[in-house]
C-alpha cells in the first residue's frame, strides 16, 4: 500500500509537472515562443541559422524585454495551438481568420502583423473553375487546424459539395508542390504563401478566392499573463509606427513578385541545363571570398543568364557583365572566360560589401553592395548623401530602394559628382537577385568547403 501510495504521488507531481504554466520571460530569462516551419515567416537554414518574417520580430520583442528567445518550431497548427493551451510556450505565432467571430474563443490575439487572401489554387493547365458550383463532387487538400480548413467547412452551411482532405506535417509550399507535380487538383492557401510558392512552381495559378481572409498575429492564452499580452501589443503598434514592421515585411515579402511565370519557368530550366557546368566555379568564388555560391549565381544569371559571352550595349561583357576598368582592377585578360568573369565578379562584389560603413548590417549590407555591383560605387555613395538629405536611413535597403531612382531626377543627380544615375534599374536587378537566389537555395544545397583562403565576415541568409 505504501509503495501504491508513493507511485501515486510520483504520478501526480508528474501530472503537475506537465501542467505547469511557464515563469514569466523576465523571471524565467527567456521568452518561449511557438511558430511553424513555413517559408517567409520561419525556416531554419543548414541547422544552425534561422530567419523569417516571424523570426525577426519575436526576436526584437524578446531584446526589448531583455531576455533570450527560444523558439518551439512546429510543422502543424494543432500542436501549435496545442503547445500553447497547455501553457508550454508564451505565446504563439499563428494564422488566423480575419473575422473575430471565427477565432477560437479560448485565445486573445494581438493586431495583425499582416494580411492575406485565401485562395483556391489548381495548375495553370487545369480548366478554369470560375464558380464556387463548379467544386461540387472534387477534393480540395488543406492544411488540418488551417484558417483555409475553416472557411471551406463553413461554405454551404457546413456541408459543402467538395471533399476535403486535411493534411498534416507539410507546410504550405509542400502542399502546393503536390499540386505542381498533379499529386493533387486544387489546394486552399494563403496569398503570400502562394506568391512564395510561384517562384519555385511557376505552373500554378489561382483557381478562386474564399470568402474572408487571413491575418497573421500572436496569440495567447486566456489566462496567460496579462501583462505580457499588453507589452506584445504594445510592441507591434511601435514597430508599425516607426517603420521597423514595413522594413521587415519588405525583407521578406517585397521582392517575391518581381518575376514573371515565363521567368521563372526559364530559370528553372536553365538550372538544370546551364548551372552544373559553372557551379565548381561559383564554389571556388565562394571559398575566396566567403560569399554563398548561390547568391553569385543568382547575381550571374541576372547580368547575363550564365552566358559566358554576354555582351550590353554599353560595353560591359562576360558571365558577371565586367567593365574593361574593372577587368583591369580583378587582373582579368579575358571577360569572356566564365571562370575569370566569376573569380572577379565575386571578388569585386567582396570589395563593395568591404567598402560599406560598418555600421551597415546584414542583409542590407549585401543587397546596398549588389546596387553599387550595378551602378558602381561612386553612384552608391551619391544616393547614400541623397538619402541623408531627404532624412531617410542610407543603410537601410528598404529606404535605399525608394531614393535611388531619385537619381534620374535632375533636381537630384546635378548635385552630384557622379551625376545622373538609372537608379531605378538598380533596385529591379536587386529584387530579381534576390528572388533568383530564394529559388537556388531551395533547390540546391549549400556550398561547405574546409576553409575560405581570405576569410571575411559570412554573409548570411537573406
Amino acid at each position: 500500500m505504501r509503495r501504491f501510495c508513493s507511485l501515486l504521488a510520483l504520478a501526480v507531481v508528474a501530472l503537475a509537472g506537465c501542467s505547469a504554466r511557464l515563469d514569466p520571460p523576465e523571471q524565467r530569462g527567456e521568452l518561449v515562443v511557438a511558430v511553424r516551419d513555413t517559408p517567409g515567416y520561419y525556416q531554419e537554414e543548414d541547422g544552425s541559422r534561422s530567419s523569417g518574417f516571424e523570426h525577426d520580430l519575436v526576436k526584437l520583442f524578446g531584446r526589448e524585454l531583455g531576455v533570450k528567445t527560444r523558439f518551439v518550431v512546429t510543422r502543424d497548427h494543432a500542436e501549435l495551438l496545442q503547445l500553447l493551451r497547455r501553457g508550454k510556450v508564451h505565446f504563439a505565432a499563428v494564422a488566423v481568420p480575419s473575422a473575430a467571430s471565427d477565432a477560437a474563443d479560448d485565445l486573445r490575439y494581438t493586431s495583425p502583423l499582416r494580411e492575406a487572401d485565401q485562395l483556391l489554387v489548381q495548375r495553370a493547365d487545369s480548366i478554369p473553375l470560375d464558380d464556387p458550383g463548379e467544386l461540387v463532387g472534387k477534393t480540395i487538400e488543406v492544411l488540418a487546424g488551417s484558417p483555409q480548413e475553416a472557411a471551406l467547412s463553413a461554405m454551404n452551411g457546413g456541408r459543402p459539395p467538395f471533399k476535403l482532405a486535411a493534411l498534416t506535417g507539410i507546410t504550405e509550399v509542400d502542399l502546393l508542390e503536390r499540386v505542381s507535380r498533379h499529386e493533387s487538383k486544387l489546394a486552399a492557401t494563403d496569398a503570400s504563401h502562394f506568391a512564395i510558392a510561384q517562384n519555385y512552381f511557376p505552373n500554378l495559378q489561382v483557381a478562386q478566392k474564399l470568402p474572408g481572409s487571413v491575418s497573421f498575429a500572436w496569440a495567447f492564452g486566456r489566462d496567460a499573463d496579462p501583462a505580457l499580452f499588453q507589452r506584445a501589443q504594445a510592441f507591434i503598434e511601435r514597430v508599425r509606427r516607426d517603420g521597423t514592421l514595413a522594413r521587415i515585411n519588405d525583407r521578406y515579402f517585397g521582392h517575391i513578385r518581381r518575376i514573371n511565370r515565363i521567368g521563372i519557368s526559364d530559370f528553372l530550366e536553365r538550372i538544370a541545363t546551364l548551372l552544373p557546368h559553372y557551379q565548381r566555379d561559383f564554389q571556388a568564388a565562394q571559398e575566396v571570398t566567403g560569399i554563398d555560391w548561390r547568391l553569385l549565381a543568382a547575381l550571374a544569371y541576372q547580368e547575363s543568364g550564365w552566358d559566358p559571352l554576354a555582351t550590353s550595349f554599353t560595353g560591359v561583357r562576360g558571365m558577371m557583365m565586367l567593365t574593361d576598368d574593372t577587368a583591369d582592377r580583378m587582373h582579368v585578360d579575358n571577360r569572356l572566360d566564365p571562370k575569370q568573369s566569376i573569380a572577379a565578379g565575386a571578388k569585386y562584389l567582396a570589395e563593395l560589401i568591404d567598402e560599406l560603413p560598418a555600421k551597415v548590417k546584414q542583409p542590407d549590407r549585401t543587397w546596398l553592395a549588389l546596387a553599387a555591383y550595378n551602378l558602381g560605387q561612386g553612384h552608391m555613395n551619391g544616393a547614400r548623401a541623397i538619402a541623408v538629405g531627404l532624412k531617410r536611413d542610407p543603410d537601410s535597403w528598404y529606404e535605399m530602394k525608394k531614393v535611388l531612382p531619385l537619381m534620374a531626377r535632375q533636381k537630384y543627380y546635378e548635385r552630384l559628382k557622379s551625376g545622373r544615375a538609372r537608379g531605378g534599374e538598380a533596385v529591379i536587378m536587386v529584387e530579381n537577385v534576390r528572388s533568383f537566389y530564394d529559388i537556388l537555395t531551395r533547390y540546391e544545397p549549400p556550398y561547405q568547403p574546409g576553409a575560405y583562403a581570405a576569410p571575411m565576415e559570412a554573409i548570411p541568409p537573406m
